[in-house]
C-alpha cells in the first residue's frame, strides 16, 4: 500500500501549475489528428518497438512497460493517483493501443506509425529502441503534427541536430552519459589508461564514441585502436584481434543490444576480457543476463534505470512490484523509459487540460517550473531541445559471489545529477522548428 501522505502531495502538486492559459490561448483548434483523435470514452495510441532483430530484447522489454501503464492508468487507482493522476483513464478517457514490430528498421517504424496516424487517428505514438528509428519517427511526428515520445535511443542527434518539436526523450544523450560515466570509472580503473574502441557504424555509436572519448581523454586517457563495424555483425574477429593487439588497458564496448552480448562473447575468446577491463557506456536491457555474470563483474556502465532503485524512490518500488507480479522478472530499462514516459505524456495531458498537441507540448517545455516526481526521482525536459533532464545511474556488475538473488547483476556505484553533465542546449545544432 502506498503511503497516505505521498497520495496527497501527489495528487495536490496539480495545484502548483504554472499559468499556461496565455500560452493554451495561442494553440489551433485543430492540428493533427486533433480533435478528430478524441473519443468520447477513449483515445488511441501507437506503440512502435523492435521485437525481432538486433534490438528485440530491449523491444520486447519495452512492450512490457508501456502495457503496464496503460494498464495501471486506465483502472486508476493508487498508483496512478500517486504519480497525480484523476480517476481512470485520462482525462476521464480509457487507452486504446496497438504494437507494431519495427524490426529496429527506420523505414519499417515510419510505416507503421503512419498507420497508426492515419488509420488509428493516434493521439500519440512511442518507442523505438535503434536512434535511427527514433530520428525518422520524429520527423514524421512533426510533419503529421502529433505527438512522439522516443523510445530507447542513445544519439545526441535525437535532441541535437535531428531535434524536432513534436518529440521529447527521457534518455540520457551519449554526451550525458559519457559525462557521466567518465570521471566514475578513472576514479576506479586510473587516470593514464590506454583505451580501445569497438563502435557500431550509425547515429547511435558514432555520437556515443565522440562524447565517450572526449570525456575519458579530459580524464587523462589515451586512445589507442577505434574498430568500426557495421551494424548487426555476425563475426567480430577482425575488429577484436587488432583490439587484442593494441596494447590497451581498456575496452570500451559501444555495441548495443544482441551486437552487445556476441561481440563480448567473442572477446572472451579471443583474450580481449582478461587482459583488459571492460566499460560500455550505455548497457543493454539483458546484456547481464544473456552474457553472464561471470564476464560481467567488474564491467561498469551507465543505463536509464535498475531496479534496486526502488530503495530510494517509491514510485520506482511500485513499477517494479507490480511489473515483476505481471511479468515474473524485474524490469529493465527498455521498460522502464515506456513506463514511465507514458505516466508522463497522461500526467502532461491532464497538466494542459486536453489533448491538443500544441497544449501538451507547451506543457512539457515548461516543466522545468514544475518537474514531475517520477521512478527516478524529480524530473523536467528541457524547452531548448526536448531533453529530459535527469539523474543517471552508474553500474558496477557484481560478482557471481556478491550476487543476492538471480537478477542482482549490478550495484549502483553512482546517481550523477543530471544538470551537472547536460550539453549546452545549442551544442549539437538543435532547431525546434514551428508548432503548426
Amino acid at each position: 500500500m502506498l503511503d497516505r501522505r505521498k497520495l496527497i502531495l501527489g495528487g495536490a502538486a496539480g495545484l502548483m501549475l504554472p499559468d499556461l492559459r496565455g500560452a493554451l490561448a495561442q494553440s489551433p483548434a485543430g492540428i493533427g489528428t486533433f480533435p478528430e483523435g478524441v473519443g468520447a470514452d477513449s483515445v488511441f495510441i501507437g506503440l512502435n518497438m523492435p521485437l525481432t532483430g538486433v534490438f528485440s530484447g530491449d523491444g520486447s522489454d519495452l512492450k512490457l512497460g508501456y502495457e503496464l501503464a496503460i494498464a495501471q492508468i486506465n483502472a486508476g487507482g493508487e498508483i496512478p493517483a500517486a504519480w497525480g493522476l484523476k480517476g481512470k483513464g485520462v482525462l476521464g478517457r480509457q487507452i486504446r493501443h496497438k504494437i507494431a514490430d519495427t524490426e529496429g528498421k527506420p523505414n519499417v517504424a515510419v510505416q507503421a506509425a503512419t498507420q497508426f496516424i492515419q488509420r488509428d487517428k493516434a493521439i500519440m505514438f512511442q518507442g523505438s529502441v535503434s536512434s535511427a528509428e527514433a530520428i525518422a519517427l520524429e520527423e514524421l511526428a512533426s510533419r503529421d503534427k502529433v505527438l512522439y515520445m522516443v523510445g530507447i535511443a542513445g544519439s545526441n542527434d535525437v535532441t541535437g541536430k535531428n531535434c524536432q518539436r513534436y518529440g521529447f526523450r527521457s534518455q540520457q544523450n551519449a554526451y550525458m552519459a559519457a559525462k557521466a560515466l567518465a570521471p566514475v570509472v578513472a576514479k576506479a580503473l586510473g587516470k593514464t589508461l590506454k583505451a580501445a574502441f569497438l563502435v557500431p557504424d550509425y547515429t547511435y555509436g558514432q555520437t556515443v564514441y565522440d562524447s565517450f572519448s572526449k570525456f575519458s581523454k579530459e580524464q587523462g586517457w589515451t586512445q589507442v585502436l577505434k574498430e568500426t563495424v557495421p551494424l548487426g555483425t555476425a563475426d567480430y574477429s577482425s575488429a577484436l584481434l587488432n583490439i587484442a593487439n593494441s596494447g590497451a588497458d581498456v575496452f570500451v564496448n559501444i555495441c548495443f543490444g544482441s551486437d552487445a552480448v556476441a561481440s563480448t562473447k567473442q572477446a572472451e575468446q579471443f583474450g580481449v576480457l582478461s587482459s583488459m577491463k571492460l566499460v560500455v557506456p550505455n548497457l543493454s536491457s539483458f546484456q547481464d543476463k544473456e552474457v553472464g555474470p561471470e564476464l560481467m563483474q567488474g564491467v561498469y556502465g551507465s543505463c536509464d534505470f535498475w531496479w534496486t532503485l526502488e530503495d530510494r524512490y517509491p514510485l520506482a518500488k511500485t513499477f517494479v512490484e507490480s511489473f515483476l507480479a505481471r511479468n515474473t522478472y524485474r524490469p529493465r530499462w527498455g521498460a522502464h523509459i515506456a513506463y514511465m514516459q507514458t505516466y508522463l505524456w497522461a500526467l502532461s495531458v491532464e497538466r494542459a487540460g486536453g489533448f491538443n498537441p500544441v497544449d501538451i507540448i507547451k506543457v512539457m517545455e515548461g516543466s522545468k517550473a514544475q518537474p514531475y516526481e517520477t521512478t527516478i526521482g524529480r524530473v523536467y525536459y528541457r524547452a531548448e531541445d526536448h531533453q529530459m533532464v535527469r539523474p543517471i545511474p552508474i553500474l558496477r556488475g557484481k560478482a557471481p559471489s556478491a550476487m543476492k538473488g538471480p537478477e542482482d547483476f549490478y550495484e549502483v556505484v553512482d546517481l550523477v545529477d543530471g544538470e551537472s553533465v547536460m550539453n549546452p542546449p545549442d551544442l549539437f545544432g538543435c532547431k525546434l522548428g514551428p508548432y503548426s
